[in-house]
């Protein structure tokens, strides 16, 4: 019987037997003839015709007699079985009910239980014929009877059951644990399923092998899981160990980082300049200098904030403070303030405060006023007035006065550094002497409770500062050169006093006169500066020609205006009644001083008028 048989039989299924025709062959002639017979005649004859017959075959003969059996398929022939006690021990005797088995039985049953018999051609299948009558209903089936094969009586197997005590085994309810042999219980279900043909030894043992394998590895999974596990956990505790302490390396690494900053910082605050304010840093870290240019100026070479310091006798704290630029702050360098202009509107000036005032001093003394001028220019040079200015211009036939608007604010940062930087200077100096001699116009703003002085315009030159005349001057040097080639090409003469610019030309010269506005002005606007349109004068001879307030129609000698003479003379005249105090009409404090420096600057233009009138006024 195949092993899927076994289980439909153990649960109760019809299975198919296998030689179940071959054993009815066997059997009918002895139960039409009434003879008794052993099972193992039955299989004997009913395998005789299979080539390699083997033990299996006829195992499984005996299996199908058995199964007839049990079925009662034999109580219809009026046959039972008996066990019949042999030579080779108690064997089961098929024979009829009515009778009991005969003593020759035994000595055929033992006889023919060890040996098997040669292999005999099959009988021909016969059909099962009818039986006789049914003989009385057969006694129900033992539930101990373990069946032919088995070494066991059902009284052995109740006895040995009545033995076992589950309940003081300690494999009773174990779910999912094939117990060992050792145990009771279990050694007599395994030989019960031996016995019964469910399962052979070898499985039996490797059924039991395969539980002792599974009952000492089955919670090796489970350990190694709870080992990776514990080693895991030391391994996740390792990590977030070495990650504290990683994270206190970094920690102690940033904290000795930032304290190093920190001091880097504070050294080169004290050594160095590296940012002056927005806007305006871009070129300090460039110290190149062009040292021959500086000697061969007489110049300090300066490459650096702290060559600038030292020369200046500051320490670089304070040069940065006087320098930085900001957008508002508390404390400006600079006191602002506006003045009425005589043409109209205000010009507002800005007075640097004293340490800012040193600072540009020393600049000029030691940097600016060691730069050549051009010829042209008579304004802020040493040794030039008004009055030289107003020289090149006597007794021409036409004079023109231009006026540049906005002189000094019009002169920007940048172009104030580019001077320091044309004549040698590194960009990191030229920015700071640049920051220094340069301001924002400012206004006064409040601002939660608190007086911001705020920039409202670009940096350029304060009116004011004692370095802006001279910076001017050597910003317009190339204004200069240009116009005073132009002037030379076409017989023209040019000079400039600060914003005033002056043509003039002699006779002849008039049918140039709109050519010559028109260049000149190109020539100014490409330098950077705007024409002030209110105050630009066409002078002919005809008319009084002043330069600078000086009049220089006549090509022999200047004099003041005659309204300005006669003023002057008035003032003295009437201060002999009055008293010079009743003359000061405008309020102006020393009023004989100011009286002194007009008569001096008449004296420049005019002397023999200038030394009367000053006669007159010492006799009062």
């Amino acid at each position: 019987m195949s092993f899927w048989n076994k289980v439909k039989s153990f649960l109760g299924i019809e299975p198919s037997r296998p030689f179940e025709g071959e054993v009815w062959t066997a059997m009918i002639p002895r139960l039409q003839k009434r003879e008794q017979f052993s099972p193992v005649d039955i299989a004997d004859v009913a395998t005789a015709h299979i080539e390699g017959r083997s033990v299996e075959h006829i195992d499984q003969a005996l299996k199908t007699l058995e199964g007839l059996f049990d079925e009662g398929k034999l109580d219809d022939y009026g046959y039972t079985r008996s066990m019949v006690n042999t030579n080779a021990g108690m064997n089961w005797v098929f024979h009829p009910s009515d009778a009991d088995p005969v003593a020759g039985a035994q000595q055929h049953v033992a006889d023919a239980a060890p040996q098997r018999p040669d292999p005999q051609p099959a009988p021909a299948r016969q059909p099962v014929p009818g039986g006789p009558a049914k003989p009385p209903k057969r006694q129900e089936k033992n539930p101990f009877d373990a069946g032919g094969i088995l070494s066991l009586s059902a009284a052995e197997m109740r006895a040995r059951a009545l033995k076992n005590q589950p309940w003081k085994s300690r494999w009773t309810d174990r779910v999912g644990t094939i117990p060992p042999l050792s145990d009771v219980e279990a050694a007599l279900i395994a030989r019960g399923l031996v016995l019964g043909g469910l399962l052979s030894e070898k499985q039996i043992q490797e059924i039991h092998r395969i539980g002792e394998l599974w009952l000492l590895h089955h919670d090796s999974a489970k350990l190694l899981r709870a080992k990776a596990s514990k080693s895991a956990d030391e391994a996740i505790q390792k990590l977030r160990e070495e990650a504290i302490q990683r994270k206190e390396e970094k920690k102690r690494a940033a904290e000795e980082s930032k304290k190093k900053r920190a001091e880097d910082i504070a050294r080169r605050r004290a050594e160095d300049i590296i940012f002056a304010g927005p806007g305006v840093s871009s070129q300090l870290n460039d110290r190149r200098c062009h040292v021959e240019a500086l000697q061969q100026r007489g110049l300090p070479v300066l490459a650096t904030p702290a060559d600038l310091a030292k020369a200046m006798g500051l320490k670089i704290p304070a040069l940065r403070w006087l320098c930085f630029h900001a957008e508002a702050v508390t404390q400006p360098h600079y006191v602002q303030f506006e003045v009425p202009k005589r043409s109209g509107g205000k010009r507002l000036l800005s007075a640097p405060q004293p340490r800012l005032a040193a600072a540009q001093q020393w600049v000029l003394d030691e940097i600016i006023s060691k730069l050549p001028v051009e010829d042209a220019a008579h304004g802020f040079v040493a040794k030039r007035s008004t009055v030289t200015n107003a020289v090149p211009h006597q007794g021409r036939d036409l004079v023109i006065n231009l006026d540049l608007k906005d002189f000094f604010p019009s002169i920007t940062f940048p172009r104030v550094r580019g001077v320091f930087v044309g004549i040698g200077y590194s960009p990191a100096v030229a920015t700071l002497l640049a920051l220094l001699c340069t301001e924002c116009p400012r206004r006064p703003m409040s601002y939660a409770g608190k007086l911001y002085h705020v920039a409202v315009g670009e940096r350029g030159l304060p009116q004011g500062a004692c370095t802006s005349p001279a910076l001017s001057n050597q910003v317009a040097r190339k204004l200069d050169k240009r116009l005073t080639g132009l002037a030379r090409k076409h017989g023209w003469s040019y000079t400039r006093y600060a914003d005033d610019l002056t043509f003039s030309a002699p006779k002849g010269k008039r049918s140039q006169l709109p050519m010559m506005l028109m260049r000149i002005r190109q020539v100014i606007k490409h330098e950077g500066f705007v024409v002030q349109e209110k105050k630009g004068r066409v002078q002919s001879s005809a008319k009084r020609q002043t330069v600078t307030g000086i009049v220089v129609n006549d090509a022999d000698k200047l004099g003041l205006p005659r309204e300005e003479v006669r003023r002057l003379r008035a003032i003295v005249h009437n201060a002999k009644k009055t008293g010079l105090e009743a003359q000061n009409r405008d309020g102006i404090p020393d009023f004989r001083a100011h009286l002194l420096g007009k008569i001096s600057y008449l004296a420049m233009i005019d002397k023999p008028k200038a030394d009367a009138i000053l006669a007159e006024l010492n006799r009062l």
